[in-house]
C-alpha cells in the first residue's frame, strides 16, 4: 500500500485548520499542523512533508513569509514545495517574470505603499511574494502558488493536487 502524502499545515487559527484538515483527509492526505513559525520548522524536519501549507501573519506580521525563506534557503527543506494561504489579493500578470512585474507594481502609484505584492502569472503559474519588511527594505521570493482565504475546497483541492510530489 502506498504512503499518503503528507501536507503540513502552518496557521495560528484552529479554525482554519480545523477546515483544512477536514477537506485534505477526506481526500486522503494526512494532515500534520503547527501554529508558528518555531514548530513549523520542527515539524518539517521530524515529518518531512510533501507540501506545507503557510499562513502569513501568525505570532509577527510576516511570520509565514520568514518560514517561507528558510524553506527555500535550507538544503534540508529545499525540495518541499509550499504555498501561500492568504486574504491578500493576488495580482496578475502575463509577463514572463513575475519579479519584474512586482518592481513595475511598486512603481505604481496605487501599489507602491502596499507591505505585501502577490504576484502570479496566468500563463505559466509562476508567483511571487513581494513584501516590505520592518527594516523597510522590498523582499522577493518565489513560490509555487497561493490558497485564498476564506478556505475553498473546490479550489484548494486542484491546487494541493498540482503541487504535492
Amino acid at each position: 500500500m502506498e504512503a499518503k502524502k503528507k501536507v503540513l499545515l502552518v496557521d495560528d487559527d484552529i479554525d482554519v485548520i480545523t477546515v483544512l484538515k477536514a477537506i485534505l483527509t477526506k481526500e486522503g492526505y494526512e494532515v500534520i499542523s503547527a501554529m508558528n513559525k518555531k514548530e513549523g520548522l520542527e515539524k518539517l524536519r521530524s515529518e518531512k512533508p510533501n507540501l506545507a501549507i503557510l499562513d502569513v501573519m501568525m505570532t509577527t506580521q510576516f511570520e509565514g513569509f520568514e518560514l517561507a525563506q528558510e524553506i527555500l534557503t535550507s538544503p534540508e527543506f529545499k525540495d518541499v514545495p509550499f504555498l501561500i494561504q492568504s486574504s491578500i489579493d493576488v495580482l496578475v500578470t502575463s509577463k514572463v517574470s513575475v519579479q519584474e512585474m512586482a518592481r513595475e507594481f511598486r512603481k505604481d502609484p496605487n501599489f507602491k505603499d502596499l507591505q505585501v505584492l502577490l504576484v502570479k502569472n496566468i500563463t505559466d503559474g509562476t508567483a511571487g511574494i513581494d513584501y516590505k519588511g520592518e527594516d523597510g527594505k522590498t523582499y522577493w521570493f518565489p513560490v509555487r502558488g497561493f490558497i485564498r482565504k476564506p478556505v475553498d475546497a473546490e479550489k484548494i483541492l486542484p491546487e494541493v493536487k498540482k503541487h504535492i510530489n
